[in-house]
């Protein structure tokens, strides 16, 4: 393996961190409202969160590429403030990827939040535990798994990601250039044993994170 594509796998892997931390922390309050609310807007917001999922990655790219230019808005006071554009840079990978693996940590969650038992909240209530204070004592020990799921997920998607963040990032060395990016650039020149060798890293470590995802959902689940 180059220097090259060492720098990739460890960009990749950066991101993936960065992102899954973002997305535990937004998909966390987010999952718990879709799970306790009844309000109307339940179903847009859900149908907002897969969207994703059923979206081609390049449409998702093309109108994240559009909406964090410097022309736009949120690109344009990017710039001004920090000099650097959100387009083809790190911060812009982790934006894109963001969105993009966002139903990955909500929906997890989501379902994880749904089966804590209501009667252990109204209990909680009982004692004049807060809202936030029944949280953090019941429902997350209980959504244990769900959160490791979707950190595992989230992870694993963003080391996967390909025509999102070609069109946000483009294919700069260092800066945006990730294993996915550096796969097809091996391809084009015909340096399929490079080619080869991410791909590799790529495919043991899907089948592992899924194989692991999967033996955790057969374990019975611990009680609080």
């Amino acid at each position: 393996m180059s220097g090259a594509d060492a720098a990739a796998l460890w960009l990749t892997v950066r991101l993936a961190l960065v992102v899954t931390a973002i997305l535990l922390a937004l998909g966390t309050p987010l999952g718990w409202w879709l799970a306790r609310t009844r309000s109307r807007a339940r179903p847009f917001v859900e149908a907002v969160v897969a969207l994703p999922l059923v979206l081609p990655p390049t449409v998702l790219g093309f109108y994240l590429l559009i909406g964090l230019g410097p022309a736009s808005p949120i690109g344009g006071a990017w710039l001004e403030l920090t000099g650097g554009t959100l387009t083809f840079s790190f911060t812009g990978l982790v934006l894109a990827s963001v969105l993009y693996s966002l139903p990955f940590a909500v929906q997890p969650l989501q379902a994880a939040f749904e089966a804590v038992p209501e009667p252990l909240l109204e209990a909680a209530q009982s004692l004049r535990a807060s809202p936030l204070d029944a949280f953090w004592s019941i429902a997350v020990p209980l959504s244990a798994r769900g959160f490791l799921i979707a950190a595992v997920l989230s992870f694993a998607h963003t080391i996967g990601e390909f025509g999102v963040v070609l069109m946000v990032g483009g294919n700069i060395a260092g800066e945006t250039r990730v294993v996915s990016i550096a796969i097809y650039e091996a391809v084009e020149t015909l340096s399929y044993g490079d080619a080869h060798a991410l791909s590799l890293i790529l495919l043991s470590f899907s089948f592992a994170v899924l194989l692991c995802v999967a033996l955790f959902r057969r374990r019975p689940a611990r009680a609080v």
